[in-house]
């Protein structure tokens, strides 16, 4: 403890560091009292001081880490070859609220999608958020303001695949490119799913899937298959026997693995000779959600299907057919056609009234 002008500074020994604050009073004595209760609550853990705040880059690194699931590491890793490009080695501390908006500025200008800033800036939110729980920020910047961008204003529409293209895609696919487009179509699992399912997880006798391998743990779930992928399945298996590979989809160069690309090439292929224009193999999640939206299956229930823990993010993968839309005019044009039917029967049963003389 020493005096600092009027009023004393007491001093207390944090992680190997000498750490002084001021007392906010000239008496020594009362000083002496701060000093002994704050150093108490240093040894008891109750002390509320910030550890000194590393860089973002390396903040960064030390969180991925951290993260189990290969593609969400993926992901989060373009997120920070963008965010250290912008911040660099600038501490955590440093970090406001006007960096963020002028990494957003640079972002937009860069052309980047709404979608793909959100990624970066959820991840931003995640490692600060993560920092602060450790105690190297008082508050995460992210808590003062929304940063978010509007997603669905240049958001691209997802292709919904009709009845009509779907049987046009079956006729060019390639077997093992059919089966997964049932799959797709029929059960609405991610590609990944389908690429690491394994001949053990079908029950053809029950008539459902299990998915053992997904990006979170709402998506581990039975998926009923319908008679359509049953067969298609079957057919596989026959084609290309059960005894080669446990896997479902595997790699003929290597049988103890499964195919873990989803055969963009083949798909285009398949797509340009179907006639159809191109969209990635993921809408055919999409088209599942749709169509069981337009068979009235509640929203609670499809996202348990996909695999997802809330329904919020239902509305994104289920898309209003056409067909729907007409239905509903249909539906419009017959309620009023009733309305002047029932009024003109009414018209017509009151009685005529004669003048009389």
């Amino acid at each position: 403890m020493y005096r600092r002008g009027k009023n004393w500074t007491i001093t207390a020994i944090v992680d190997g560091h000498q750490v002084c604050r001021s007392s906010s009073c000239s008496s020594k004595r009362l000083a002496q009292k701060k000093e002994d209760v704050w150093r108490a609550q240093i040894a008891e853990g109750y002390s509320n001081l910030l550890k000194k705040s590393p860089p973002l880059n390396e903040w960064a690194e030390k969180y991925l880490e951290s993260v189990d699931h290969e593609n969400t590491r993926r992901r989060y890793e373009c997120s920070k070859v963008a965010l250290v490009s912008f911040f660099g080695a600038l501490r955590l501390d440093r970090i406001s609220a006007t960096h963020i908006e002028r990494f957003k500025i640079s972002r937009r200008n860069d052309g980047i999608r709404g979608a793909t800033l959100n990624r970066d800036l959820r991840f931003l939110a995640q490692i600060l958020k993560q920092a602060e729980r450790e105690r190297y920020l008082a508050r995460s910047p992210f808590d003062l303001a929304k940063f978010f961008v509007n997603e669905s204003r240049d958001r691209r529409k997802p292709h919904i695949l009709s009845w009509e293209e779907q049987e046009k895609l079956l006729a060019v696919a390639s077997p093992r490119l059919r089966v997964l487009v049932v799959l797709g179509v029929e059960t609405g699992m991610r590609t990944g799913e389908m690429l690491k399912l394994q001949w053990k997880d079908i029950d053809f006798l029950n008539d459902v899937l299990q998915v053992g391998h997904s990006k979170s743990n709402a998506g581990i779930r039975a998926v009923p298959i319908s008679a359509q992928c049953k067969a298609e399945l079957l057919r596989w298996r026959n084609l290309i026997g059960p005894e080669f590979s446990e896997w479902t989809f595997p790699r003929f160069t290597n049988r103890r693995h499964p195919l873990q690309r989803g055969g963009r090439k083949a798909w285009a292929n398949a797509l340009k000779k179907a006639g159809l224009p191109f969209f990635p193999i993921y809408y055919l999640r999409h088209t599942f959600a749709s169509r069981l939206t337009s068979a009235g299956v509640s929203p609670l229930t499809i996202a348990q299907m996909l695999g997802h823990s809330s329904t919020q993010i239902v509305p994104r993968y289920a898309q209003v057919l056409d067909q729907n839309r007409l239905d509903a005019m249909k539906k419009l044009e017959a309620l009023k056609q009733s309305a002047i039917t029932s009024d003109e029967e009414v018209e017509s049963d009151e009685p005529v009234q004669g003048i009389r003389q």
